[in-house]
């Protein structure tokens, strides 16, 4: 009887516990690993590296910020695909809507509500908005605060305008 009530218990507070950890990570903050080399030299400086699985960032994403879509130039956000939303991607908002953007593949682009414009950091790398154009802001997932793996590479995330982007 006593196992009984041991298992039981047990099971109860991993249900508790695994509830509260699911609302936690969907309503306000998660840890992401970020891949590949697109948003390089902020994330995976070292993604070339034979010890690339230690060492590439893990970040943490706060999602208060979708509750007004509040988000500023210069913030890296997680956001799913335009082509396919299964696929999940990091990328800098280089433009708000309002906001005009030229880059090689177009004269000028206005940015419509409700959408914002994504760059990798490294943009040679990078699938972003000058390949697929502005994003919807219902796609953004939330804004990356910190890194917090690996242990060398801990700190916040800054908030940077990309020098490419020139006022009109």
């Amino acid at each position: 009887m006593g196992t009984v009530n041991f298992l039981w218990n047990l099971t109860k507070n991993y249900f508790t516990f695994g509830l509260i950890g699911l609302t936690v990570s969907d309503r306000y903050a998660s840890i992401v690993p970020v891949g590949g080399i697109s948003m390089s030299p902020t994330f995976n400086p070292h993604d070339d590296s034979p010890m690339r699985s230690l060492t590439r960032d893990f970040v943490i994403v706060e999602k208060l910020c979708l509750e007004k879509f509040k988000f500023s130039l210069g913030d890296v956000v997680v956001f799913s695909s335009p082509a396919n939303h299964k696929e999940k991607h990091i990328k800098r908002i280089t433009a708000l809507p309002g906001d005009l953007v030229s880059t090689p593949h177009y004269d000028a682009v206005l940015i419509p509500e409700g959408h914002c414009w994504v760059e990798g950091d490294n943009h040679a790398w990078s699938l972003d908005s000058r390949s697929f154009g502005p994003i919807p802001l219902g796609l953004v997932r939330g804004r990356v605060t910190h890194v917090v793996w690996p242990p060398h590479r801990v700190g916040k995330v800054e908030r940077m305008t990309p020098k490419s982007i020139a006022p009109f």
